[in-house]
């Protein structure tokens, strides 16, 4: 029957072949050679298949033994992975880390801790998520994610617990071929009225009846931070975006910044931060994944400084 096949029996069907006969399997199970042979037999017996060719000095594995092999081996992996994954759990491990990322966050930063993270815990799943404004916030005051790399909202939210961790600039840009582009002097606000201003719309309700950042009265919302991108070095308007993603741009005369009244020409500062429920901390992954992200942040060049 083959729901009696035993881990045994898989161990030392995989060790006969790995080592190259029975005699060896047997030396390096600590076993008799005709415990290994029965292991092996018995499990013969049970699948209704010849694992090996015993006509020659070594057996040798059938066509049969070669497919079954591999079956072998992906049983026995999964439960050694079973018993790992439970030790960890046992420690106070997160079975898994859901993370919602700002969309104003560099992504680079994200991309490597979340390398670091796969060798650092690489039985711990890592689900990530990208979003902005309040919907960046909705997942972790939901419980869906047990912790938000989110930027700072005018609006406080008592549930959460928040760790800074440093600042990403924000610059108001347009394409070198938009009338804002050549103003030729600082750009009053009156100004910027009068043209169309690419606004990064809220998917959720927490931002609902308030503007963040809005200047013109004329604006288009968009959903994404890569289309607002797209349309803004399509001149279709003009808008902020955070330095890190537009800096090549800038630095190529794609975009120009806009040296607007009451905004500073190096970037606003968005403070950005890991938020997590005061009652639900983080866990070792969670603590790693804060502390890799705060250890690695180098700040962002300012406008003056981007070559």
């Amino acid at each position: 029957m083959l729901d009696g096949v035993s881990l045994d029996q898989l161990r030392t069907f995989i060790a006969a072949v790995d080592e190259g006969s029975f005699s060896a399997a047997a030396r390096k199970l600590n076993r008799v050679q005709s415990a290994v042979s029965g292991w092996v037999g018995g499990l013969e017996d049970q699948i209704g298949v010849v694992l090996f060719d015993r006509t020659g000095r070594f057996p040798k594995l059938t066509a049969e033994g070669v497919l079954l092999l591999a079956d072998a081996r992906n049983i026995v992996s999964g439960v050694d992975t079973l018993k790992a994954r439970a030790k960890l759990m046992a420690s106070g491990l997160e079975t898994e880390l859901s993370v919602v990322v700002d969309v104003f966050f560099p992504t680079a930063l994200v991309s490597a801790a979340a390398k670091a993270f796969a060798s650092q815990f690489p039985l711990t799943p890592l689900r990530l998520f990208v979003e902005g404004l309040g919907a960046a916030y909705q997942p972790v005051l939901d419980g869906r994610c047990s912790l938000g790399i989110l930027s700072t909202l005018p609006i406080t939210f008592p549930s959460l617990v928040s760790e800074r961790l440093g600042e990403v600039p924000l610059v108001s840009v347009a394409a070198a071929g938009h009338p804002l582009a050549s103003f030729g002097q600082r750009i009053p606000r009156r100004e910027l009225s009068k043209h169309v201003q690419l606004v990064l719309t809220d998917r959720s309700d927490l931002m609902a009846g308030r503007d963040y950042g809005v200047v013109s009265p004329s604006t288009w919302r968009l959903a994404d931070l890569s289309t607002k991108y797209a349309f803004l070095k399509d001149c279709v308007g003009w808008g902020g975006m955070p330095l890190h993603m537009v800096e090549k741009d800038i630095a190529n005369g794609t975009l120009v910044v806009l040296d607007v009244d009451d905004m500073p020409r190096t970037g606003f500062m968005l403070g950005m931060s890991a938020y997590h429920q005061a009652s639900e901390p983080p866990g070792p992954a969670g603590r790693w994944f804060i502390d890799q992200l705060r250890s690695s942040w180098v700040p962002s060049a300012t406008v003056g400084e981007t070559k």
